[in-house]
């Protein structure tokens, strides 16, 4: 197709179309779709939001639930924070022997897929989308949490703010990727930079004797008394609360594709700065805060002298508050960004969830719609149906962090745990097959092998004992929802699978598939003598079928007779049947004539025309019948029946289509209003206004 046909194939002026090009912009062709892959720089804001900006709320979430058992307990934080950090720096080199095994971009679903089989594969990618809505919900809510922080009048708008950002956050993204990038970097290098400066002069602070104070310090905290199994308990649902900041990880192996050659060096790359200053800002925060003395309750109303009736300022904004001041310019900066970057954090799962949901359309697991690019070569489809979950589950739950924070991180550590003893095994199988060939050509392959198979058996022994420990810290708090999700979706995949698996057997060729239609009839519906009959018959004699025939279905005698009257009165070089609905049924007259017709003159390829109506207003269609559609929908059930819908636009389909119904065939190259079959003009309105889209100068 040439440019120019594509081009005035999109050309529209109605309203709908214009807000969409205002909205998204111009389409893009599918030869553009080089250019909007991303360079490193703009990579890392895309696919690290999420990472980088759960260093906002893991620590708050760690030391929350460490201050449940007291202050005392908060000198056990820095080993809980040392033990997160490694488990970071583990999973990151885990997942960059990934990017170099599987750079397709399937990630851990490709990885278990071809290394654990269909169920294990269906569910990591059961968990991945779970965890992809939760990523938007948790960040979405956090993000609110801290402008609130610094607004708390908003605090009775939470719920609106969250779903309005999850809407804007879906516009941005259907964009397009390269587009998205450029909007998201600025904030989250913003992010960065604010945190590091705040760390930097917190410490600096701090060494020369002026330890900045938070004002929570102040306040004394009601302990719960706990016995021995119970501090472990709250120690390990600590650890398990810090390790969100883990989260999105996942995603740079999952974006492979997006990136710029050589890609996989570039992602390698981008998840090495990606772990490298989430694990900088998570450690440094940490530390600032328990030098600043913050306290985080997950209940407001234990810390004695706070005003409970009013929200509690987060992590971040009481070390900003206690490093810069209260109401000081770099405060209100920290906070403007942190909102930001913990918004942007959803964009993450806006670029994981559409490519995930692809490769599971391409295989079978998802409608196949999830495949499909949208005007602005996005996976468009699946922004929408993440976007949807996501407003659903803040609605839910309130957009309230401290819950929805409960649910979070069980998908991706079955993700973590099943990709990394897929990896195992992947090296393993790598040694084996080595194993034959000279050493000398194979050196270089087996020390590789050796060292991802290092790698990926510490990864994989760790995040499965992590993921018991989420399991059984969070389970009774929410997370019972997630693991009762994850195989019903999973359940969902493997039965859609199966239906396309079945449908694929049903319409393959094989030997005794073979063609025995015989004969070529057309039948035109008449319901009365009118210009979208016309049309239609005059389509189905310029198909040049063997027969033609105009078929109606008379509810009375003296419908048929009128229409008798008609048609002999203009000359229809058509022959009309006419059979009689004493039920007043439409469908089943015309199926009996068609069967009859099959049987009397052999199995005949039969195409039925129906005239339609095409309006302009939603209302418009409650006032017709619709019966064409309905119709179709029956006799499409027929044997050797094919079904052709005849348009007519009426004056209202204008608004949408920018024209009125084109002229019959003939009409405007005569320079007259058309005659139908051998008998006079219609000298109507319709008949005599030029139809069609005005001649261009």
């Amino acid at each position: 197709m040439s440019p120019l046909v594509a081009h005035e194939s999109r050309e529209n002026t109605d309203t709908p179309q214009l807000a969409k090009r205002i909205l998204l912009g111009e389409p893009l062709t599918t030869e553009q779709v080089n250019d909007q892959l991303l360079p490193k720089r703009m990579a890392l804001p895309i696919f690290a939001s999420d990472a980088l900006s759960s260093v906002a709320y893991g620590p708050q979430e760690m030391l929350m639930i460490m201050l449940i058992g007291g202050t005392a307990f908060l000198t056990l934080s820095p080993w809980v924070a040392a033990a997160v950090v490694v488990l970071l720096i583990v999973v990151v080199l885990s997942y960059r022997q990934i990017i170099r095994a599987y750079p397709s971009g399937g990630g851990d679903f490709e990885v278990v897929q071809r290394n654990l089989g269909e169920i294990p594969a269906v569910i990591v990618a059961a968990a991945l989308l779970v965890d992809y809505i939760l990523t938007v919900s948790v960040s979405i809510a956090s993000g609110v949490d801290n402008i609130i922080s610094a607004v708390p009048q908003l605090d009775p708008w939470r719920v609106e703010l969250a779903v309005s950002f999850v809407a804007l956050i879906v516009i941005v993204n259907l964009r397009g990727v390269r587009e998205a990038s450029s909007l998201f970097a600025i904030p989250t290098y913003i992010f960065i930079g604010s945190v590091v400066l705040m760390i930097g002069t917190a410490l600096i602070r701090m060494l020369l004797g002026d330890a900045p104070v938070a004002a929570s310090a102040a306040y004394q905290v009601q302990a719960e008394s706990l016995g021995q199994a119970a501090m472990v308990l709250l120690i390990l649902r600590a650890f398990s609360s810090g390790c969100s900041a883990l989260t999105g990880v996942e995603a740079v192996s999952n974006g492979v594709p997006a990136f710029r050659a050589p890609k996989i060096a570039n992602a390698k790359t981008t998840l090495a700065l990606m772990g490298s200053i989430a694990a900088l800002l998570f450690a440094g925060l940490t530390a600032v805060a328990l030098i600043s003395g913050v306290q985080y309750a997950e209940n407001p109303c234990d810390l004695i002298g706070f005003d409970c009736s009013q929200p509690q300022q987060s992590l971040i904004a009481q070390v900003a508050a206690a490093t810069f001041g209260a109401g000081s310019i770099p405060f209100f900066i920290i906070q403007a960004a942190t909102a930001c970057v913990l918004l942007l954090a959803a964009n993450t799962a806006f670029n994981g969830f559409p490519l995930l949901g692809s490769v599971l359309a391409r295989e079978g697991y998802a409608p196949k719609s999830l495949n499909t690019r949208g005007d602005r070569l996005v996976f468009s489809n699946g922004m929408l149906v993440l976007g949807l979950a996501a407003v659903v589950v803040l609605v839910v739950f309130q957009a309230k962090l401290t819950t929805l924070i409960q649910l979070y991180i069980i998908g991706v550590f079955v993700s973590f745990s099943l990709g990394q003893i897929g990896m195992v095994r992947h090296w393993k199988r790598v040694l084996r097959e080595s194993a034959h060939r000279p050493l000398s050509e194979v050196a270089g392959e087996r020390r590789s092998a050796h060292i991802g198979l290092t790698i990926n058996g510490v990864g994989a022994v760790m995040t499965v004992a992590v993921l018991m420990i989420v399991t059984i810290t969070k389970f009774t708090h929410g997370a019972w929802m997630v693991f009762f999700a994850i195989p019903v979706l999973a359940l969902l995949m493997l039965g859609i699978k199966r239906y396309y698996r079945d449908v694929e057997h049903e319409i393959t060729i094989n030997d005794t598939a073979h063609f025995g239609s015989k004969g070529d009839v057309a039948i035109v519906l008449v319901s009365r003598l009118q210009k979208p009959v016309v049309k239609a018959l005059d389509y189905a004699i310029a198909a040049r079928h063997e027969k033609t025939v105009a078929l109606h279905v008379a509810l009375t005698p003296e419908d048929g007779v009128q229409l008798q009257r008609e048609w002999q009165q203009y000359g229809i070089p058509v022959p009309l049947v006419i059979v009689d609905s004493p039920y007043r049924a439409f469908a089943q007259p015309v199926e009996h004539f068609i069967r009859s017709y099959r049987e009397k003159h052999g199995p005949s390829v039969v195409t039925v025309y129906l005239p339609q109506y095409i309006v302009g207003h939603w209302w418009e269609n409650l006032l017709h019948n619709r019966r064409a559609r309905r119709m179709a929908s029956q006799l499409m059930l027929i044997h050797g029946v094919t079904i052709t819908l005849v348009p007519w636009l009426l004056d209202s389909s204008e608004l949408i289509y920018g024209r009125r119904s084109r002229p019959l065939p003939g009409q405007q190259r005569a320079g007259r209003p058309f005659p139908l079959y051998g008998g006079a003009p219609r000298q109507d309105r319709r008949a005599q206004r030029p139809a069609g889209p005005p001649d261009r100068a």
